[in-house]
């Protein structure tokens, strides 16, 4: 099993230097890279100070810059925000400035917040449209040159420029939680991000169902790479448990927050609801989290990862930050490269 990171530059509160912030995630990003993992993503948001991405590919470049080994992913190019023409084009870019190092990931899009700002009347439960239509046609113009006459874009020959270093095209990556999605992925030779929430294994066992299902439906066509993603926290002693679970649970209020459109959000900083308020407040208990999430000591990290290798997952995705503070961060990261991967080397 190979090893992922997701690192966000993060403001839970306006307290926080956002040049502290840079300097943190850029840290964290070359010690991933020195430390042995094989792809860092890099996010796509706006306006939202808990995830501070409005442009993956220029995170990427100064990554790049910055980095010799680690490969880079957009995780992911949000469809329904982006022209394929310049999709293809600043993606493109990327591989060239890295020198071939561009993991292209695309998929629908998070919270209706965004889409209301960013593409007005636009229901996220239809922003997969746009993904299914732009993927095939940013293919088409990293080939050469193409004509599109589509629903969402129409556009005289046109190609990309660059066109991208890595032949036929970087590999590409797609969200994907629905059967649908899966089928797509699979139709399309893609490779699968896969992220089970706060949920436990369980649902992660169903997201396998569907790549397997989406396998079955397309006779031929290659197994993609299956990566799932989880808030990650290594920490030294089994007593320090309530420190990641604490912090998770004062992020994912905002989250909620998000996932509800609830509108209270000021200065880019979602109000943090309370979770104990909430319906479904049994997925925030505080020993679920504890269990479902990758937190634990090294050899409670290696057992619960035992599991999903054992599932079949190619690739585990750390997901850094999550509202813990950047000591801890870096604490965590140094710990599962010196104690957690060499158990999967």
């Amino acid at each position: 099993m190979k090893f992922q990171l997701v690192i966000n530059m993060e403001r839970i509160t306006p307290a926080v230097d956002m040049k502290e912030v840079a300097r943190h995630t850029l840290e964290m990003v070359q010690m991933a890279d020195e430390g042995g993992f094989a792809i860092a993503w890099a996010a796509e948001h706006h306006a939202l100070e808990m995830t501070i991405a409005p442009n993956p590919f220029q995170i990427l470049t100064w990554w790049a810059a910055h980095t010799s080994r680690i490969r880079l992913g957009s995780a992911v190019v949000v469809a329904a925000y982006w022209h394929p023409i310049k999709a293809a084009g600043e993606a493109a870019l990327l591989d060239l400035y890295s020198g071939g190092r561009l993991e292209f990931g695309i998929g629908s899009g998070a919270y209706q917040r965004e889409f209301d700002r960013m593409h007005p009347g636009l229901a996220r439960n239809d922003a997969y449209r746009y993904m299914h239509e732009m993927l095939p046609a940013v293919k088409a113009l990293w080939r050469g040159d193409y004509a599109h006459e589509g629903e969402f874009w129409s556009f005289p020959t046109a190609t990309s420029v660059p066109k991208p270093v890595q032949k036929p095209h970087p590999p590409i990556w797609v969200a994907a939680r629905s059967p649908d999605t899966y089928d797509f992925a699979v139709k399309h030779e893609c490779n699968i991000l896969s992220w089970p929430l706060t949920r436990p294994m369980s649902e992660l066992e169903v997201y396998r169902g569907r790549l397997e299902a989406a396998l079955v439906a397309n006779p031929g066509k290659p197994r993609p790479t299956f990566a799932t993603m989880r808030h990650t926290v290594v920490y030294d002693r089994p007593e320090d448990w309530e420190v990641p679970v604490k912090a998770a649970m004062r992020q994912l209020g905002q989250f909620e927050n998000l996932f509800k459109n609830l509108g209270d959000v000021t200065g880019g900083f979602p109000r943090a609801i309370d979770l104990a308020e909430l319906e479904n407040r049994e997925e925030y208990d505080p020993h679920m989290l504890h269990r479902n999430l990758m937190f634990g000591t090294p050899d409670e990290v290696i057992e619960k990862l035992r599991a999903y290798e054992a599932l079949g997952v190619d690739h585990f995705t750390y997901s850094a930050s999550l509202g813990l503070g950047m000591k801890e961060q870096k604490r965590s990261l140094e710990l599962f490269v010196r104690e957690v991967m060499p158990a999967f080397a």
